[in-house]
């Protein structure tokens, strides 16, 4: 599957390629989810998504992963030393042993993506070096924008729209947050474990909780109230954020809604599963049933098939060309005329 989307999509440099497939391996290892609604789109776009995602998720394991046996001053160092190469090669440089990183900037130069949505991208990965808490819901969003609005807008050029891309903008990027904010709720356990508390602390205030309670409740297994409360206020708030994202599926290019659209209710799924699990969320990790997961896969699947074929129709019910005349204005391209004399 993996060469006939690098053939789909032009890509024939053994190193790019090569670059691509380990972007692709990350996805299909780190973000299953988005991985599976991937599939859906046309074969020739799938790279660039790969490459995107790889580069979101090395600069993550960065911060992240890495943290366990690295001390931040190494960590900083490492994500200085990512920033700087990725610098160099959206300005055309080609390194050796960066393979995520040249997948990236080639995918940035093919689909003329704002270099600025990667300086903020990384902006908020260095704040994750040092920021452990957000007082309220405004400073995550802030947050928010560089680690998950931008990759909204990454993704809207490789989609393509119906619409100017700028209207379909801000709903891009709420999907982006939104789709985040899915994960903070599922991942409050984890994210505490390694010191992070992404929930706003005027959030959790609201209903009587502070970091305190959230790390006796992960120690001792205990549920309260209190906290069960905050977290539905976290769901409600997250798919309000959906509701900003929805009307910018309409806006995609037909080809591309299936996969954008399974990605939103599979996510969406993730609250269904939280909620369903009593917001045990700070002992065990909410998981959408593997049943559940293939019926909305087999729906865009079928959503995929329809929009195939409503291309090739409009393709079939085109006139055929108009042959060129000397003595008539030709209504066909340069090209085209060229192409009809020779």
């Amino acid at each position: 599957m993996t060469r006939r989307e690098l053939d789909a999509a032009g890509i024939t440099d053994p190193a790019l390629r090569d670059a691509y497939t380990r972007c692709r391996l990350l996805n299909a290892r780190h973000g299953r989810t988005y991985f599976l609604a991937t599939r859906l789109l046309p074969a020739d776009r799938r790279p660039a998504v790969h490459a995107l995602y790889g580069f979101a998720r090395w600069a993550d394991d960065i911060v992240d992963d890495m943290g366990a046996r690295t001390t931040p001053a190494e960590r900083a160092a490492g994500l200085a030393r990512l920033e700087e190469r990725l610098r160099q090669a959206l300005g055309g440089a080609r390194q050796p042993g960066e393979p995520v990183v040249l997948a990236l900037a080639d995918t940035a130069a093919r689909y003329a993506i704002d270099p600025a949505h990667f300086t903020d991208f990384m902006a908020s990965m260095r704040s994750d070096l040092t920021v452990t808490d957000y007082a309220t819901y405004d400073d995550l969003r802030a947050y928010m924008h560089g680690s998950a609005a931008v990759i909204g807008l990454q993704m809207l050029p490789v989609l393509g729209t119906v619409t100017a891309r700028a209207r379909a903008a801000p709903h891009a990027a709420a999907l982006g947050v939104a789709f985040q904010l899915t994960n903070f709720l599922r991942d409050v356990g984890e994210d505490l474990d390694r010191g992070r508390v992404y929930l706003p602390a005027d959030l959790l205030a609201a209903h009587g909780v502070d970091r305190d309670l959230l790390v006796w409740s992960r120690a001792t297994g205990h549920r309260d109230r209190r906290i069960t409360a905050a977290l539905r206020a976290a769901e409600d708030l997250t798919r309000a954020v959906y509701r900003e994202a929805a009307p910018g599926l309409a806006m995609l290019d037909p080809v591309a809604r299936p996969c954008i659209r399974t990605a939103y209710v599979l996510y969406r799924n993730i609250l269904d599963a939280v909620a369903a699990d009593g917001y045990a969320v700070l002992h065990r990790r909410a998981v959408v049933p593997r049943r559940r997961r293939a019926v909305v896969a087999a729906d865009g699947l079928a959503r995929v098939l329809t929009a195939r074929l409503g291309a090739a129709a409009a393709t079939a019910r085109r006139p055929p060309p108009v042959p060129c005349r000397e003595e008539t204005l030709c209504p066909q391209d340069e090209a085209h005329c060229a192409k009809e004399a020779g």
